[in-house]
């Protein structure tokens, strides 16, 4: 008995699916930093913490957490600052590195999700 099998090799589809993916991944990575970013933003109003925004350039691939308010660079590198408990300066730069492998699963599982498609 003999088995044949054909593999047809679709290599631009699978490329862009897996780009798309991987910037689906950055996006959701983006606002699980933004997220934790936000626990400790420095609270006075609140103005400063409902400015937080995740952002993903497709084509470079590059995801991005921004504070769109004028005083946000500020008070992120104010360490002479009080504030209240849990909050502090830093705010995003502190999360990153314990964040980051988390950023990874959520870019893996998107792409690893794209594969099996």
């Amino acid at each position: 008995m003999s088995q044949s099998a054909r593999l047809r090799w679709n290599g631009q589809a699978a490329t862009a699916a897996i780009r798309q993916a991987a910037a689906r991944g950055a996006l959701l990575g983006a606002e699980h930093v933004l997220q934790a970013s936000r626990q400790r933003v420095p609270i006075a109003e609140g103005t400063l913490e409902r400015s937080g925004a995740a952002s993903v350039d497709e084509q470079q691939l590059v995801a991005a957490v921004s504070y769109d308010t004028p005083y946000a660079r500020r008070v992120h590198e104010d360490l002479n600052a009080r504030h209240s408990p849990g909050r502090s300066a830093k705010y995003l730069e502190s999360v990153l590195p314990q964040e980051s492998a988390m950023v990874q699963a959520l870019i893996a599982a998107q792409v690893r999700r794209a594969l099996r498609s």
